[in-house]
């Protein structure tokens, strides 16, 4: 399995991917605030506010995400377009993430472009919904958690089908979808506990900086999730009986 992390070059995947998020995510979601309305843009901050924990400091990007006047004015119809455009640099960087772990050529742009376009629209679906996802829509702790792992292991298994292409069945799939949610909704819960007081810390000690140090670096560490559990879900995928349980094209070739 560490063969596998070193043969898709995890640590570089992971970084470019956290890079692409941070370049590209952001941006968009300026803009979806902007434009959006009101109970958008409060489902965004409270999203960013549960994702990195109760009690961070976040009040720089909701200052950004109130000045809904000014970001109209400064973006206008042919700057939403080019931002929406810029976004998919994110759906393309997990597409080139999902395609290296599983062996696959390239797509071309033509069959993969609309494909970004559905991700990005799915993602900010699900990150408009993690707020209440969290709570369990008013049903509790232990049903936020339970709703929050079916939504992760539903998102990251529907992803990888989308960007792939389709050239990998649902079923070989299914192992990467779990590792991805159960990775993923472990480290949002643990961010709750770490991030609020190392963002205070890297703010106090430099400023603005800071803050960008620490959000980069929580990104990649969830990028690194992300990359390991679908390179190790294929593992998983082409190893003992789970070829022939899953029908992992190829698999034949591929078993020990």
């Amino acid at each position: 399995m560490l063969g596998r992390l070193i043969s898709v070059n995890w640590m570089d995947a992971s970084a470019r991917l956290a890079a692409q998020t941070f370049l590209a995510a952001l941006p968009l979601l300026i803009v979806v605030a902007a434009f959006a309305p009101k109970a958008v843009k409060d489902a965004v901050t409270d999203s960013v506010q549960a994702m990195v924990g109760k009690g961070a400091p976040v009040n720089d990007i909701q200052e950004t995400l109130a000045a809904q006047g000014v970001t109209k004015e400064a973006y206008g119809g042919v700057g939403v377009l080019v931002t929406l455009i810029s976004a998919t640099a994110l759906s393309r960087a997990l597409q080139s993430v999902c395609e290296r772990c599983w062996d696959l050529p390239k797509s071309g742009a033509r069959v993969a472009a609309w494909r970004w376009l559905a991700w990005l629209l799915g993602w900010l679906a699900a990150l408009l919904l993690q707020a209440p996802l969290r709570h369990g829509f008013g049903g509790g702790t232990l049903l936020g958690v339970l709703l929050s792992l079916v939504t992760a292991v539903l998102l990251w298994w529907w992803t990888q089908h989308l960007l792939l292409g389709g050239r990998i069945g649902w079923l070989p799939l299914l192992p990467g979808a779990v590792l991805a949610g159960v990775g993923m909704m472990s480290f949002a819960y643990l961010s709750g506990l770490f991030m609020p007081a190392t963002l205070k810390r890297s703010i106090a000690q430099f400023g603005s900086l800071g803050y960008v140090f620490t959000m980069l670096s929580w990104l990649i560490a969830g990028c690194c999730v992300i990359v390991a559990s679908v390179a190790l879900g294929q593992v998983v995928a082409v190893s003992g009986p789970f070829p022939r349980l899953l029908g992992t094209p190829g698999a034949d070739a591929e078993e020990q």
